[in-house]
């Protein structure tokens, strides 16, 4: 009786052993901890496309964008043009640079898309409203100052300040149209027809001195600018490209002038 134990034991036994040598093998069973999956060898390739940036497509001015952009956008070529008032413009200038009158209307203008670099080697957005007359002028100007790295700090429309001349020149914006009178008079600026450029406005200031030895100033902050000997940023002189594209393109410049200066001030000359 006992032999017969111990023999059912060992047969028993033999046979479980099997068993497990067997699941163990099996292509199907998965032993906790130590199942260790192919490395994945597969690098997808990266996503080299570079997304239109939005402050190109919807044309954002003030915004920095990147060389990167600009290629992703369709190249330099789309980003220097002349085209009529959108709409969206339009109502934007409505009661700020643009006010009725007989003078001018909306198919005079042109609204000017442009890139430019700033003191710091951004580059931004940049627009402007000026005459038909002189968009196309302006376009080349301004692709051939880009191309030369020629610094401007900010091209916005003087809408963003309300149109008020004193406050976009403290923040050094250059710009074209804009309704208005020659400060100090009565009389109709050639900003009011979008014949004029201001370039750089704080570092290039009108002045003129009164009979009573006084100094009308603007922007009034740009006192120490009026002084042109020193040496600064964003400064026009006739050494100055700025200076020379816009008069070989058929505008004076108010740094030559003589009752007063306005260094920031290209016009036509008519």
């Amino acid at each position: 009786m006992i032999l017969k134990t111990i023999l059912l034991a060992f047969v028993l036994g033999s046979w479980l052993t099997a068993s497990a040598q067997c699941c163990s093998s099996c292509p199907h069973h998965t032993s906790p901890n130590t199942h260790h999956p192919s490395p994945n060898t597969h690098h997808p390739t990266p996503n080299t496309h570079h997304p239109t940036p939005i402050a190109l497509s919807q044309w954002q001015a003030g915004a920095i964008v990147s060389e990167a952009d600009i290629e992703a956008f369709g190249g330099l070529e789309k980003c220097f043009a002349a085209e009529e008032i959108p709409d969206a413009v339009w109502q934007r200038m409505q009661g700020k640079t643009y006010k009725t009158n007989p003078h001018i209307g909306r198919a005079d203008l042109r609204h000017i898309r442009t890139l430019h670099w700033d003191y710091d080697g951004r580059i931004h957005v940049g627009e402007m409203v000026s005459n038909k007359l002189i968009a196309d002028r302006l376009v080349r100007i301004f692709r051939q100052l880009y191309d030369a790295h020629y610094p401007i700090q900010q091209m916005l429309l003087p809408d963003v300040y309300d149109a008020d001349d004193e406050t976009q020149m403290r923040h050094n914006n250059s710009s074209c149209f804009c309704y208005r009178v020659v400060a100090g008079s009565t009389k109709l600026s050639k900003h009011a027809r979008g014949l004029a450029v201001d370039i750089n406005t704080l570092y290039n200031p009108y002045y003129k001195d009164r009979a009573d030895g006084t100094r009308f100033i603007q922007p009034a902050t740009a006192a120490q600018y009026c002084n042109r000997t020193g040496s600064f940023p964003y400064k026009i002189d006739k050494q100055d490209l700025c200076y020379k594209l816009f008069t070989e393109n058929g505008f004076e410049w108010g740094g030559d002038w003589k009752t007063c200066k306005d260094f920031q001030h290209f016009e036509l000359i008519e």
